[in-house]
């Protein structure tokens, strides 16, 4: 039986043909078809300018930059994320507060972020885990409350929405950013790469600017610099697989709403709702990036892995509490500060789940669980 990843892209034979066009037309870097790709975002963005990169950690690390966070700055976000979330903050020289999250979310606990905010908070950054969406009304609410800045971390949320509007589009005054990541585990992706899009005080041809070491061109050949920037563009090879991706989405979400639904009804079907603890059955904002349970209090969850692999099954964590690895321990985070976010971080599993699998694949994920799972 063929190993069944926990993710696998979904690349068409279509885009591998346009991405050959690329190669052939020996204009690989950035060029036609990223300002295409960008276009066709923006759309999907309610009309916002989008600016996309080559990954999603620097699409945080310049919202950052450009919100003004520096030295001495303080920025609230979420321990159950992956490590850029949190590390950018520390390379712009501010300081990472995590709040706990919510047990049923698993997402930034929205009774807990008043509490966090001192004089020094001057942006959050809300994460969405697995494809759903943090509540945009109360993160967008408190941001107006304390004047700070909104860095949307929608790296797994492209494709979702809150209360109908499409992640991406504005909420509140409009005045938040939104990063997206395209690394080849997202619903979306470019194989490597992100996207940015830029609320209305902030030029975006600055942002390119940014994006390419500071530098500026003219129409005689000559150029400018008038900032250090980055080395972040995208290449037109990675912007045409984007561009096939795009034509896809819907039916990817579609697909992955339809997994998770055969999911719930074969997990419940197999008496392991009682057993593990299921995500929150969001049929109509989620686009199911990923497919998450709680394994039992005792259970070795490694050991688990290790079983289920043998079956031809892979899984994954995702995540691990960041203020307990050892980076976050330093700048002084320890055990029971987030204690919701520790007991999830020890017992979250990832189950398979990508628009090629067949319904047949979730039978064979949910009794391997059945036999493997005390009941």
């Amino acid at each position: 039986m063929d190993f069944l990843p926990f993710t696998r892209p979904s690349i068409d034979e279509a885009t591998i043909a346009a991405v050959a066009d690329v190669l052939r037309s020996g204009w690989i870097t950035t060029g036609p078809k990223c300002q295409q790709f960008e276009a066709e975002l923006s759309a999907l963005c309610g009309g916002r300018p989008v600016k996309v990169f080559n990954s999603g950690t620097l699409t945080l690390e310049i919202a950052l930059e450009l919100a003004g966070i520096g030295h001495g700055d303080e920025v609230i976000t979420s321990p159950l994320t992956w490590a850029a979330t949190a590390n950018v903050v520390i390379k712009r020289g501010a300081r990472p507060v995590f709040v706990d999250i919510d047990p049923a979310t698993r997402m930034l606990d929205l009774g807990k972020l008043e509490a966090a905010v001192t004089p020094r908070t001057k942006a959050i950054i809300p994460v969405d885990l697995a494809g759903l969406p943090l509540d945009r009304d109360a993160i967008y609410a408190l941001a107006a409350r304390h004047n700070l800045r909104v860095i949307e971390d929608a790296a797994q949320s492209l494709s979702a929405n809150w209360n109908g509007t499409p992640i991406g589009q504005a909420f509140g005054d409009g005045s938040g950013f939104v990063s997206f990541s395209f690394h080849a585990n997202k619903n979306l992706t470019t194989c490597e790469g992100g996207a940015l899009v830029l609320p209305p005080d902030v030029d975006p041809a600055r942002v390119e600017r940014l994006r390419l070491q500071g530098v500026q061109r003219f129409p005689d050949g000559t150029l400018d610099v008038d900032m250090t920037g980055h080395k972040g563009n995208l290449t037109d090879v990675a912007a045409a697989v984007g561009l096939g991706q795009l034509k896809q989405l819907d039916g990817f979400t579609a697909r992955r709403r339809a997994l998770a639904q055969r999911y719930f009804a074969a997990l419940a079907a197999a008496g392991l709702e009682r057993v593990l603890e299921l995500p929150l059955a969001d049929f109509a904002q989620s686009n199911w990036h990923m497919f998450q349970v709680l394994v039992p209090q005792g259970c070795n969850r490694a050991d688990l892995m290790a079983a289920l692999k043998t079956r031809g099954i892979g899984t994954g964590v995702h995540y691990p509490a960041l203020h307990l690895t050892t980076l976050y321990r330093r700048l002084g985070w320890q055990e029971g500060d987030c204690p919701v976010a520790e007991d999830v971080g020890r017992r979250i599993l990832t189950l398979p789940l990508f628009p090629a699998m067949a319904d047949g694949d979730v039978d064979r994920v949910v009794a391997a669980l059945a036999d493997l799972l005390p009941r």
